[in-house]
């Protein structure tokens, strides 16, 4: 089937103002206006590749649509949604004083929820087979009350619970991708046993409190949330093993009817946030055990959203082959950056040892 593809040009004009990275600019620290590093450049390049490639020409443009007051709510407190509302008009912060955003950019990341709600919809109606929401702001980061790591709304925990109010899906499976933890996935479906979530990611580079082997969740939701804190420098081998040992087992146990990706692509060899190896050849084995295990496990339904990846050349090129791999490409494009050759690609005895503290926890999940 088709796989359907999200992306509006709004979503580039979410506007973060003139951080210097991540430092507020003010001129009596030192601190020069620059750009902030969640700006529009990767994203807006990612679907520039996609058009050159021709790899849109085998997708299914799906529109997207802003996300209610209602939807948001399943997920949002009041307080935070009145803070975003009253600051649409002027700018501000989403909640936690380093995610800034400038005049109606409330109205951009409704319409990125909505894209991710758009896509969930029409993979579960079956109109396209997979989907990928190219969206921003990002979502992963943001918990009831408050945005967080450049992340307004929680973009795919408001997509599961309006699909589960509209389409009754009833077990889905979170895999997050992203070189930082889904602190705000975990944190919407931590007491959920019909919500899976799995977070691989660089140990404690953020948020640096979080991402432990030791949250499993809690309630009937024990043993549904699963963290791979990864050591700094691993690579396509790291990765790897812990999609085949950990990712896999727990998707085939949990036997979900829908896997959602939360889509980062900051393990890039050349991020900026992350000190991860990963490269497009990385990206595209990694959706190919996904689709794998999709297509085995609920007809093929996966959805990705994309989240976090800050360095604008490098990022398309990771995007574009998880894209592939979605829409069926048997011959991918070229990465013109060669980095699959860097040293120590393949497994590190302390990246063992990491994948090995999460895969003891696998056998806890229990399928339907």
């Amino acid at each position: 089937m088709a796989t359907g593809y999200v992306y509006h040009e709004l979503y580039g004009w979410h506007d973060t103002g003139t951080h210097a990275g991540l430092a507020p600019a003010d001129p009596r620290r030192g601190v020069q206006p620059y750009r902030h590093f969640e700006n529009p450049d990767a994203k807006r390049r990612v679907h520039e590749l996609v058009v050159a490639t021709g790899l849109l020409d085998r997708l299914t443009r799906l529109a997207p649509r802003p996300a209610t007051d209602d939807e948001i709510l399943l997920v949002h407190t009041p307080d935070h949604l009145r803070r975003l509302t009253d600051a649409n008009e002027t700018g501000g912060d989403a909640g936690d004083g380093g995610s800034p955003f400038g005049r109606g950019s409330l109205d951009i990341a409704r319409l990125a929820a909505g894209g991710t709600i758009r896509c969930v919809e029409a993979v579960l109606d079956g109109d396209v087979g997979n989907a990928y929401a190219l969206v921003r702001p990002p979502g992963h980061h943001a918990v009831p009350d408050s945005g967080m790591g450049f992340c307004m709304l929680a973009n795919i925990a408001i997509a599961l619970r309006a699909a589960r109010r509209s389409r009754g899906v009833e077990r889905i499976a979170v895999v997050d991708i992203d070189v930082h933890h889904g602190n705000g996935t975990q944190a919407v479906f931590y007491d959920d046993p019909t919500v899976l979530t799995i977070s691989l990611h660089q140990d404690r580079v953020f948020p640096p409190d979080s991402g432990f082997v030791a949250e499993r969740g809690e309630g009937a939701g024990f043993g549904y949330n699963l963290n791979l804190p990864l050591p700094p420098g691993t690579g396509t081998g790291g990765y790897r093993e812990a999609m085949r040992r950990v990712v896999l087992p727990a998707l085939h146990r949990f036997r979900p009817d829908l896997i959602v990706v939360a889509a980062g692509f900051d393990a890039n060899a050349l991020d900026p946030l992350a000190r991860m190896m990963l490269t497009p050849r990385a990206y595209r084995e990694i959706a190919t055990m996904l689709v794998g295990a999709a297509a085995e496990l609920c007809d093929g339904r996966v959805v990705a959203s994309h989240e976090g990846g800050y360095d604008a050349a490098y990022v398309p090129f990771c995007a574009n082959a998880f894209i592939e791999v979605l829409a069926g490409v048997e011959d991918p494009w070229e990465d013109p950056f060669r980095f699959d050759n860097l040293g120590q690609q393949e497994l590190q005895p302390h990246q063992e040892a990491a994948i090995k503290e999460t895969e003891k926890l696998v056998g806890d999940v229990e399928g339907p």
